[in-house]
Parts: C-alpha cells; sequence; structure tokens
C-alpha cells in the first residue's frame, strides 16, 4: 500500500483531523533524494498501517503549505500528533533511523 498523496485541500482533514499520528514526506518531483527514499516511505506506509498514516506532499504543488510548516530542503518528514508538528527528519535518511523517529512520537 502505497503513501498517501496530499494536496492542499485534503491536508487538514487527512493530517491535522487524523486520530493517528502522521508522517508527511515533503517532496518533489525533481528531487533526487526524494525518490531515492520513496520505496522506504511505501514500505513504511504498508507496514505501520493503522497505527501511523504516512503520506506525501508535492512542495510544489503545496507551496504555501511548505512555507507555512518552514520547509527548507527536501526531502523533509514531519510527524504530526493532534493537529501539531512534533518532529522532523531532513535528508534521505535510512528506513531504520525514519522508523526509530516515528516510534519515538507513538
Amino acid at each position: 500500500m502505497p503513501a498517501l498523496q496530499l494536496k492542499e485541500d485534503t491536508f487538514e482533514t487527512e493530517v491535522l483531523k487524523s486520530d493517528i499520528p502522521v508522517l508527511v514526506d515533503f517532496w518533489a518531483e525533481w528531487c533526487g533524494p526524494c525518490k531515492a527514499i520513496a520505496p522506504v516511505v511505501d514500505e513504511l506506509a504498508d507496514e505501520l498501517s493503522g497505527k501511523v498514516k504516512i503520506t506525501k506532499l508535492d512542495v510544489d504543488s503545496a507551496q504555501e503549505l511548505a512555507m507555512k510548516y518552514n520547509v527548507m530542503s527536501i526531502p523533509t518528514m514531519m510527524i504530526f500528533k493532534s493537529g501539531e508538528p512534533v518532529d522532523q527528519l531532513v535528508g534521505a535518511l535510512p528506513k531504520n533511523q525514519i522508523l526509530e523517529k516515528i516510534n519515538a512520537n507513538l
């Protein structure tokens, strides 16, 4: 099950109003490191289904959201709980580091 593709108009419902933690992968089509970690993000979506919602947001089509959350470089992954960002990871990190960060926020 691949990560859920977000749009600006689904962000509030899927992320801010979610009753489980949400990881948002801020990415772009032209970003090499973003593409490199995409399979890992999809694996996590599969493995953590029901515990954490794994999502992706294209910064090119959602520039206002990227600016609102101060996403300066991509890939940036942000973890939201109860509608608030609680943690973030920047860069193409290995799966175990991403998983550690998610588990620390469950």
